[in-house]
């Protein structure tokens, strides 16, 4: 039994690190650690386990990475994001390139 504890653990902690990898590359430097978010597909998900235990380490990855982390499955997806209110700068920038991606998007760019 504590065996199996142990496998379960590190299986839980090896989940984390690489969550914790995955949210980090996904951060965009300019936002200085804010506006974090990971979107994980179906296949992600199928490969990394079952749901709950997927969300619990996606939350302990984002409080190590000083995130107040929230997370919604919708389409198949689930989405892996930082809910604290960015800086001013921050804030600016992310919703100017929002802005951008709406036009590209309209425009039919890519």
């Amino acid at each position: 039994m504590a065996a199996e504890d142990e496998l379960a653990r590190r299986r839980h902690e090896k989940l984390v690190e690489r969550l914790e990898a995955l949210m980090q590359d996904a951060l965009k430097p300019e936002y200085r650690g804010y506006c974090g978010q990971l979107i994980l597909s179906g296949d992600d998900l199928a490969e990394m386990g079952e749901l709950k235990a997927i969300r619990r380490a996606a939350r302990e990855a984002g409080r190590r990475l000083g995130w107040t982390t929230t997370t919604h499955l919708t389409g198949g997806r689930l989405f892996v994001l930082d809910d604290r209110e960015p800086p001013r700068e921050a804030r600016r920038l992310a919703a100017d390139a929002a802005a951008e991606a709406m036009d590209r998007a309209r425009r039919g760019v890519h």
